[in-house]
This record gives C-alpha cells, sequence and structure tokens, in this order.
C-alpha cells in the first residue's frame, strides 16, 4: 500500500499547527505553524472597536480556517509527499471554546447586523466573565442534589458551555434567540470540513454537563436555573454526540481544494488538546498522569472506575481512552505567568544580559534560577494569575507572593513562580491520590517540559515523582494524527483503535526527572506553608483577593 499519511491541527490560544505524520512509526513529517491574525480579542471588538468588559476572552472564528488555509499546504509543500497519500486528518482545541452559529452554520459574528456584538463572538476558553452564571449553576444544583454535580468536583466552571450559554441569555437575549445552535469551536471546525454538524464525546462530557449514560442534564435542572433554559438541549444544543477515533464524514470537496487534499478523506471528530496528547505519549492505561504543559497545564489521567474527586474538571467514560474513565484537572495559568513576569515585571538590566550573552531571557532566568536550592529564596507563591481551576474552582482568585525584601533578585522570583505552579500540581495530584484514584507517574508534553529542565526538575521533586517527556514538540497534534488513523480504519492504510495506533506511533524521550531525596524534604516544608496560604485565601478565610477586584470594578 505504501506509506500512508495523517495530518494533525491543534488549535492553541494564539496560534494553530499542523503535523503531518508517518502512520508507519508516529514521525513527524513536516510541521507548520499560523498565528492568529486576530489573537485573543481581550480588550476591544476588531471592526467596531468597542470596548470589553473585565474578564472577557474572544477569538475570531475564521482565523481557525485560516489556519487550514495556510499550515495545510505548507506541510505538504514541505515533505513534497504525494497529497493522495494522506487518508485523513483529525483536529484539538482548547476547551471550553465556544460560538452561536445560525441556521446555515455561520457563526453570528460574521453576520454583519451583529459584528458589533460582543456575545456573538466565540468565547474563548479563558473567558471568565460567566462567573456569576457558573455561581448559580453550582448553588441550584447542589440545592437539587443533581448527580452530576460530584462528577465535576463539585463546581461547574465559568469557562464551560452551560455558563456561557446562560450568560448570552443574560447580556443579550436578542443574540441567544438568534442563535440556531451553540458549538465546540472543534466541532464547528469539523462541520466546515465535512459539512455535517456533530459533537465529540469529549468536550461534551467534560465541558458541557453531557453524560454517555444519563445524557446532559434534565429539563427540570435547566428549568429551575431560568425559565427560557427549559428546552436549550432539545433546540441549541441538540444533535448526535459521537466517540472519540469515529470518522465525522468526508472531507468535502471545496474544503480539499482549499488544503490541498483528496476528496473524501476521513476526518476524525474533534478533540480536546490535552485529551489528544494522552495516547500521543503511550498512555493508555491507568495510573500514568498526563500533563499538557503551556500557557495552561491540564491533568489527564485514566481510571477503571468513577471516583469523586475535589475540583476535578470532570470524570467522562470513553472520554479520552475507550473503555476507561478519563479523569480532567488543571491549572488555568502557568507559563502565562512566567510570561508575565517577563513581559511586565522584569527590570531592563536582565533583558539587556541576556542579550549581551546571546540567550533568551528565559534561558538566562532558569539558568540563575538553577543556582539556588529549595528553599533558598525565602520567597512562596500562590499561583493564582488567572484564577484556581482545580481544585478550588474559583476564577475570582489573584495572584501572591510573599516573603520579598529589599535583596530579592529577578531570577529568586522566577524560580518561586516556577515552584508555585509545581506546588499547585501537587495539590491536584494529591487529591487524585487520596480519592482512590492511582497517580504513579507523570508524563508532561506540550512547550514547556522541552524548554525549561529547571521546571521539570522542580515537578519532580515537588510531587516526589518521577516525570516521562514526551518526544514530540507537537503532542496533541500527534494524537489529533493518531485518531485520524483511527478514522480511516486499517482498510485505508490507518488503525482500528487508538491502542493499536499509540502503540505503533507514540513516542517518548529516554531520559526522565527522578526525584531528588533531599529536594522532596524541603520542598514538603514548603508545601505544607503553601497549603496554608491555598487555604486560607482560598476557601473562605480571607476573601481579601475578591474584596480587592471589587474595589478595583468600582473605581473604574
Amino acid at each position: 500500500m505504501g506509506t500512508k499519511y495523517t495530518i494533525g491541527v491543534d488549535y492553541g490560544t494564539q496560534s494553530g499547527r499542523a503535523v503531518l505524520v508517518d502512520l508507519a512509526n508516529g514521525h513527524e513529517v513536516a510541521d507548520h505553524v499560523t498565528p492568529y491574525p486576530h489573537h485573543v480579542i481581550d480588550e476591544r471588538l476588531p471592526v467596531s472597536g468597542n470596548k470589553l468588559e473585565h474578564d472577557w476572552a474572544l477569538q475570531h472564528p475564521d482565523d481557525y480556517l485560516e489556519v487550514l488555509r495556510k499550515s495545510v499546504p505548507a506541510v505538504i509543500a514541505e515533505s513534497g509527499i504525494d497529497p493522495l497519500d494522506v487518508i485523513g486528518i483529525g483536529i484539538d482545541f482548547t476547551a471550553c471554546t465556544m460560538l452561536p452559529i445560525d441556521e446555515a452554520g455561520e457563526p453570528l459574528c460574521f453576520d454583519a447586523e451583529l459584528i458589533d456584538q460582543p456575545h456573538s463572538w466565540v468565547k474563548l476558553w479563558k473567558h471568565h466573565a460567566a462567573q456569576p452564571e457558573a455561581d448559580k449553576i453550582n448553588q441550584i444544583a447542589a440545592q437539587r442534589g443533581e448527580a452530576f454535580l460530584p462528577r465535576y468536583g463539585g463546581k461547574i466552571s465559568s469557562e464551560w458551555m452551560i455558563a456561557k450559554i446562560w450568560q448570552i441569555l443574560d447580556e443579550a437575549p436578542e443574540i441567544y434567540e438568534r442563535t440556531d445552535l451553540f458549538l465546540e469551536a472543534t466541532d464547528w471546525v469539523i462541520s466546515q470540513m465535512t459539512g455535517n454538524v456533530v459533537r465529540n464525546s469529549c468536550t461534551a462530557g467534560y465541558k458541557a454537563i453531557w453524560h454517555k449514560q444519563d445524557g446532559f442534564p434534565s429539563k427540570e435542572y435547566f428549568k429551575a436555573l431560568d425559565p427560557r433554559l427549559e428546552n436549550l438541549v432539545d433546540t441549541k444544543l441538540r444533535g448526535e454526540v459521537i466517540a472519540l477515533g469515529t470518522n465525522a464524514g468526508g472531507l468535502t470537496d471545496k474544503m480539499a481544494g482549499i488544503m490541498g487534499l483528496k476528496p473524501g478523506i476521513a476526518v476524525a471528530v474533534g478533540n480536546v488538546d490535552a485529551h489528544a496528547a494522552v495516547p500521543a505519549v503511550g498512555v493508555v492505561t491507568p495510573g500514568k498522569l498526563v500533563m499538557s504543559m503551556g500557557t495552561s497545564i491540564c491533568h489527564m489521567l485514566l481510571g477503571t472506575e468513577e471516583k469523586q474527586v475535589e475540583g476535578m474538571c470532570g470524570v467522562v467514560e470513553d472520554g479520552i481512552i475507550p473503555g476507561l474513565y478519563g479523569y480532567e484537572a488543571g491549572q488555568s495559568a502557568v507559563g502565562d505567568i512566567f510570561e508575565w513576569y517577563v513581559e511586565e515585571s522584569l527590570p531592563a538590566y536582565v533583558k539587556e544580559a541576556a542579550a549581551a550573552e546571546g540567550l533568551g531571557i528565559h534561558q538566562w532566568l532558569e539558568r540563575e534560577a538553577a543556582t539556588y536550592k529549595p528553599g533558598q529564596t525565602g520567597l512562596l507563591a500562590l499561583d493564582w494569575w488567572n484564577g484556581n481551576r482545580s481544585v478550588l474552582v474559583d476564577t475570582d482568585l489573584t495572584g501572591l507572593i510573599l516573603g520579598m525584601t529589599l535583596i530579592t533578585k529577578p531570577q529568586e522570583i522566577y524560580r518561586t513562580l516556577l515552584e508555585a505552579t509545581a506546588f499547585g500540581t501537587r495539590k491536584i495530584v494529591d487529591a487524585f491520590h487520596s480519592n482512590g484514584v492511582s497517580v504513579d507517574v507523570l508524563y508532561a508534553c506540550g512547550g514547556l517540559p522541552q524548554k525549561n529542565h529547571l521546571l521539570m526538575q522542580i515537578y519532580a521533586d515537588v510531587t516526589n515523582r518521577e516525570i516521562v517527556i514526551a518526544d514530540s514538540k507537537q503532542t496533541p497534534a500527534l494524537g489529533a494524527a493518531m485518531f485520524a488513523a483511527v478514522a480511516a480504519g486499517q482498510g485505508a492504510g490507518g488503525y482500528d483503535t487508538i491502542i493499536d495506533a499509540a502503540e505503533k506511533m507514540a513516542r517518548v524521550k529516554e531520559e526522565t526527572f527522578k526525584p531528588i531525596p533531599a529536594n522532596v524534604e524541603v520542598y514538603d516544608s514548603l508545601y505544607k506553608e503553601y497549603s496554608q496560604l491555598h487555604d486560607y485565601f482560598g476557601r473562605g478565610e480571607n476573601d481579601v483577593m475578591k474584596r480587592l477586584k471589587n474595589i478595583k470594578k468600582s473605581s473604574e
């Protein structure tokens, strides 16, 4: 049959990237990144320039199509392969990233009448302005004893589908009425490639309170939220929910022409970025926690039964690997915190020193921070620059650095921020482990593990667990390509199951990070202090962070 390939497209926060993958061994033949022309829209709308309120984060849906227009032809051209040998394409996405569409499947923001309406645009995963709705979703679910609530760690996030839909209804009922369907962006892009509107079981399960056995919450629950939401599931959330690895339909002639591919090839149902990464590092059995590390971290774990864990983002049957329960937790800012520090708080002399040595700023800071022993900085931080996703599920929490003096150095602060995110991950690991979902070893993928060895050693020391590193620099895209191979099937040169695909295509580095016992001991002491701060500011004893936010809003 000859060498066959699939393409995986990973849609991130700032850009989309396509990877062409050899199905025989998972080798990434070519890759290409397309930055989103409109970036993250969090201050003003395009065209109209209308100012957005606090905690908004939008995107332009055409940016997603731009990735297909540019990056897919680019990997074909770079590789020099025959496009006829590409048997499928799969995508993964940040989630919950959602949008309202009309009866023709077009985003409402494409309508000239609605382009200046913020609620007609894509709401990015880190759009947190639906927190009031999320609070009521949780309060009413708890009052009613809804069975779904424990599956999500006791709280539904403001980042997720129902809270965002309800915000639209609350603030722009005319947009709600104009909406034919609310879709995850990953499902919308799939609809553009296939002409079929289907929902994937991963985002439906983790982000829209859908359950394989029970479906969505009841009409009675939605009516209790708001009588106008009573028929939401039957109307604006209607549609078939299909399993990962399923062929959502053949690539249309139009999109095949745009991308330079063969019409009719398999298009795998959409997926979530972190979830797609799990089989791409070869994890298809329980006890192995996969950290997809970038601007944020998603923590993915497989189990054999449904357990209740505080603050988890969800547990979904077949949500990651068929036949197992997939658990998700997360930290909503990690790489974003390091980037904030470099962009907004770093002294000019550090940038000059790094430039003089021909080093990147993060390289310079990592090298200098590595000269300190655990605890030597005298600093401690709470990693809540973008709120707390797990285990507190509270987007109104903010960051904190404790212990600074007049001789505190930039590299000490940098190291402390690295450590803070590691402590946040340990909170998640401990929550799983103490609730009967074992965590024996960590796997890390994404941009950060490839770039920052100090960070990974700190994570190994703080969690007291070995960390295995993905060999791919584009792990979610590799996973998306693997699911595309499953959608195509063995008969076309792909695979019949994701487990078969993982056996041949997944890759990790030989080098691992092992905990250093002396460091583990010191970090255990620091973690106790972190935990005290975590509970003091995060569990209601001192709500100063929220009061400061309110004072800020009232002062503007």
